[in-house]
């Protein structure tokens, strides 16, 4: 295998796409764009709008559609065969690539959703981001299949957001850990929610207290997944510390080719992507249905996955292999810090070391304070030797730091 390699449809039309392996828009699902009821024909539709009334059309008329910088385009022709779209992969660490995948691998991942977690029709699904951004449009695509409500929140304050689930009765919510610690601080309560899912990096520690605190009633699943292997590994944080949970229901997990303890993730599943419409990546390998995207960890006895990071991310440092993403974790787990980037620099004695780039504008206070924290948990060989703030931090679409454009900026402060 290679790289090479309010609704307007009725319920029959729905089931009937769904059993042919397409998106089904469900005749129950009403859709909300920051706050307003959305549907064709409404006048003055924004941007965000049309987006998302774009993927409905493509959705309700059978046809295959891609999201990218334009937002979302529709292919011209309805296909009954098994659907096709393209989605963007976040580009964190390069460019931006065009995941090719079909609407199956997803439909699977919705059953597991209504069997493993109760989700339905009864829900009023949250949608913190664009349809751009690839969790976003899996929450909008699943709560569409199953004929929840869907209120799509993208572009307000986070204390908009957590006014509109409250008031809207959310009880699904799909989100980042950076725009749940963003509620967090917003501080309103959100007791309606039952189903929290968070994805798209690490949860930092405290954040699921946090949670709690402000909606009692939820479960907060967590899941480490890629843009090419859709879920990989999910828990409930009930697992040991570290861990990202076991395999998620129908995933192999491969660790391949171990040192001191870390191999690669390899895996096979229903889920994964067919192949790159657009891009390419070197760290991404096909072997005999198994894929990996360069991503390094181990498995415990339990099937308990710990991810240390991506290889082409990993530093050494004074003989010590340092997994940036470690470090990320932890300075999010600081009040305060809803983006930050662990950067590698060089220096003429050391050959290497890491710099930490956060948002906001500069406090020697809480830089100091970030530097005696990362020094306390890795040591003062691997934590970051200073912390530079940023007021306007480079974001991807998908609101994660822009790695690329980081490191540029730190060439340009050198």
């Amino acid at each position: 295998m290679s790289d090479a390699g309010q609704g307007l449809v009725g319920l029959t039309h729905s089931s009937r796409e769904g059993e042919q392996g397409r998106f089904g828009w469900h005749a129950a699902t009403r859709l909300y764009v920051q706050g307003r009821l959305c549907a064709p024909g409404v006048p003055g539709a924004t941007g965000l709008e049309k987006d998302v009334l774009a993927l409905r059309q493509a959705i309700s008329g059978g046809h295959d559609f891609a999201t990218g910088a334009a937002g979302v385009t529709v292919s011209a022709r309805a296909d009954s065969a098994a659907g096709q779209f393209h989605s963007r992969s976040g580009g964190t660490t390069g460019t931006a690539k065009a995941i090719r995948r079909s609407h199956r691998s997803w439909i699977a991942s919705f059953e597991i959703a209504r069997q493993h977690l109760g989700l339905g029709a009864q829900d009023v699904y949250a949608v913190l981001s664009a349809p751009v951004h690839s969790l976003a449009l899996y929450a909008i695509a699943e709560a569409a299949h199953l004929g929840a409500d869907l209120h799509l929140l993208a572009g307000l304050r986070p204390r908009q957001q957590a006014m509109q689930i409250a008031g809207s009765g959310g009880t699904v919510l799909y989100a980042t850990p950076t725009q749940l610690q963003l509620l967090c601080d917003a501080g309103k309560a959100l007791p309606s929610l039952r189903q929290i899912l968070c994805g798209g990096g690490r949860m930092p520690e405290g954040l699921p207290t946090r949670l709690a605190a402000l909606c009692p009633q939820a479960v907060v699943t967590e899941f480490y997944g890629t843009s090419e292997t859709s879920f990989i590994a999910w828990g409930d944080g009930s697992g040991p510390a570290g861990s990202v949970g076991r395999a998620y229901p129908g995933v192999e997990i491969d660790i391949r080719n171990p040192v001191d303890g870390l191999g690669e993730i390899w895996v096979r599943s229903p889920y994964l992507f067919d192949g790159y419409a657009e891009g390419h990546s070197p760290e991404t390998r096909w072997d005999n249905g198994f894929v990996t995207v360069g991503e390094v960890g181990r498995q415990d006895s339990q099937g308990f996955l710990f991810v240390a990071g991506r290889q082409n991310r990993m530093v050494c440092i004074a003989g010590q292999n340092v997994f940036p993403e470690d470090i990320e974790a932890l300075l999010q787990s600081h009040p305060g810090t809803a983006h930050c980037a662990v950067m590698p620099v060089p220096d003429p004695l050391r050959g290497t070391v890491l710099v930490a780039v956060v948002a906001g504008k500069a406090n020697a206070s809480r830089q100091q304070d970030l530097l005696d924290l990362c020094r306390a948990h890795f040591g003062p060989l691997a934590a970051p030797r200073r912390v530079i703030s940023l007021p306007d931090y480079p974001l991807l679409p998908s609101g994660k730091p822009d790695l690329r454009a980081i490191a540029k900026r730190l060439e340009d402060l050198a």
